[in-house]
C-alpha cells in the first residue's frame, strides 16, 4: 500500500506524475511542459528548443555568472514485456517505501530532486551570486542526435556559457550519493567488414573464407593491451559485440563478414591513434577490409575544484559519508557539455534497477537527494557559504 509518510512529499509526487507519462525515446509526452509549469512561477525563462522529433527545454533564472546548470532527460527506455512489472511500469506507485516505475531511477526521479530543490532554495534565497539554469532533453536513451549536442550548439552560437552542470544520472552504488562521475571515458565504435571469395565447402580452394582470415586478428585486437590507464580512468578495452557471416547454407563459405566492436577509451588516447593501430593490426593479418568508425563521445574529466568540492562537502554534510569520485560507466550527455568549459559532475539515484524490469528506486533517496542538490547550489551561489 502507499506509504502514509511520504505520499505528500513534493519530490515524490512530482516524480510519480512524470513516470505516469510514457516518454519513451524520444517522445517526451508532456513532461517538459510540467516542468516548465513548476519553474515559470520561480522567475525562470522556460524556452522550448525542439530539434527533429526531440523536445528540448532550456530553463534559466538571471544571467549573472556563475551559471549552474541542472541536465537531465525525460526520455527513458521501453519497458519491455509490461506483463512481466510487478507493478506496471508507468503506474508510479510507492509501495513498501519504494517508487516503481520506468524511470523512478533513470531518471525522472533525478529532475523532480533537481524542481523541488530550486523551489526551496529559491524561496530562502531569492537573490542569488549567480544564475541557475536547466537543461533537459528527450534524446539521452535514443539517437542523441537532436538532443542535448543541438542545445550546446545552439547555446554557444548564442554565446550563453555556464560554468558549473551537475547530470542527474544515477551514479550512486551502495548508498545514495556514495559515487560521484567526474568524468567519463570515450566511446568509439567500428563496423569491420572483411572481405573473402564465396565458394562451396568442398572447393575451400577456390574460395577465400573470411571467417577463417579474421579469426587472429578479431582475436589481436580483444587481446590488445591499449594503454595502463591512469589516475583517473581505468585501461581502455575493446568488445566485440556481434560477428555476423554466412548466407544460412551449410555448404556455402561466406563472402563477407562483419564484426562490430566497441572501444571506452580513456584520455591517454585519442582517437586517430586507435584507429591508427587498429589499422596496423589488420595490415599484420593481410586483410581485405573496410572499416566504419563512430565516435560516440569523448573522455572528458572535470578536476577537483569549485563544483566537486561542493558536491562531495553536501554528500557528507546531508548524508554523513564521502562520496567517491569515479568515471566508469557508460556515456552520458555530459560529453557533450564538458567541450564547453564547462566542469560538470553526474549525481543521482541508486543505479542498481536501471532499464530493468521492475525499475524502482528508494523513496527517501529521492528526497535526500534532493537536500543535497540544494545544498550544493547554496555552497556555489550564496555568498559565505562553504
Amino acid at each position: 500500500m502507499t506509504s502514509p509518510d511520504y505520499a505528500s512529499d513534493p519530490t515524490l509526487a512530482l516524480a510519480q506524475a512524470l513516470i505516469r507519462q510514457a516518454s519513451v525515446t524520444p517522445d517526451d509526452a508532456g513532461c517538459q511542459a510540467m516542468l516548465a509549469a513548476r519553474l515559470k512561477p520561480l522567475g525562470f525563462n522556460c524556452q522550448r528548443l525542439p530539434f527533429g522529433d526531440v523536445e528540448n527545454l532550456w530553463a534559466t533564472r538571471g544571467d549573472a555568472a556563475p551559471r549552474f546548470v541542472f541536465a537531465g532527460h525525460t526520455d527513458v527506455v521501453p519497458t519491455g514485456p509490461a506483463a512481466q512489472w510487478t507493478h506496471p511500469p508507468f503506474g508510479g506507485l510507492i509501495i513498501d517505501g519504494m517508487l516503481h516505475g520506468r524511470g523512478a531511477a533513470d531518471m525522472k526521479g533525478s529532475i523532480a530532486a533537481f524542481i523541488t530543490a530550486c523551489e526551496r532554495f529559491l524561496a530562502r534565497y531569492p537573490e542569488l551570486q549567480g544564475s541557475l539554469g536547466l537543461l533537459i532533453t528527450s534524446d539521452e536513451e535514443g539517437r542523441a542526435i537532436h538532443g542535448t549536442v543541438k542545445v550546446i550548439e545552439h547555446l554557444e552560437a548564442a554565446g550563453q556559457k555556464f560554468r558549473y552542470c551537475l547530470v542527474g544520472e544515477p551514479s550512486s552504488t551502495r548508498q545514495i550519493g556514495d559515487i560521484i562521475k567526474n568524468g567519463r571515458r570515450g566511446s568509439l565504435g567500428a563496423v569491420l567488414t572483411v572481405k573473402g571469395i564465396q565458394g562451396h565447402v568442398a572447393y575451400p580452394h577456390l574460395a577465400k573464407n573470411p571467417i577463417h582470415l579474421s579469426m587472429a586478428a578479431l582475436h589481436d585486437l580483444s587481446h590488445q593491451e591499449w594503454d595502463a590507464g591512469n589516475d583517473s580512468f581505468p585501461p581502455t578495452t575493446l568488445q566485440i559485440s556481434n560477428i555476423n557471416s554466412g548466407t544460412g547454407a551449410t555448404n556455402v563459405i561466406p563472402g563477407e563478414l562483419e564484426a562490430v566492436f566497441n572501444l571506452r577509451f580513456s584520455t591517454e588516447l585519442d582517437v586517430e591513434t586507435i584507429q591508427l593501430r587498429v589499422a596496423a593490426i589488420l595490415a599484420r593479418h593481410e586483410l581485405d577490409y573496410d572499416i566504419e568508425w563512430t565516435v560516440n563521445g569523448l573522455p572528458f574529466l572535470t578536476e577537483e575544484g569549485d563544483l566537486v568540492a561542493a558536491a562531495q562537502a553536501a554528500v557528507q554534510e546531508i548524508c554523513g559519508y564521502p562520496a567517491e569520485l569515479s568515471t566508469s560507466g557508460g556515456t552520458s550527455d555530459g560529453r557533450f557539455i564538458a567541450p564547453t568549459g564547462a566542469q560538470v559532475i553526474e549525481l543521482g539515484p541508486l543505479n542498481a534497477t536501471i532499464h530493468r524490469i521492475d525499475e524502482q528506486v528508494s523513496t527517501e533517496d529521492l528526497i535526500t537527494l534532493s537536500k543535497v542538490y540544494e545544498r550544493i547550489m547554496e555552497r556555489l551561489l550564496v555568498t559565505g557559504q562553504s
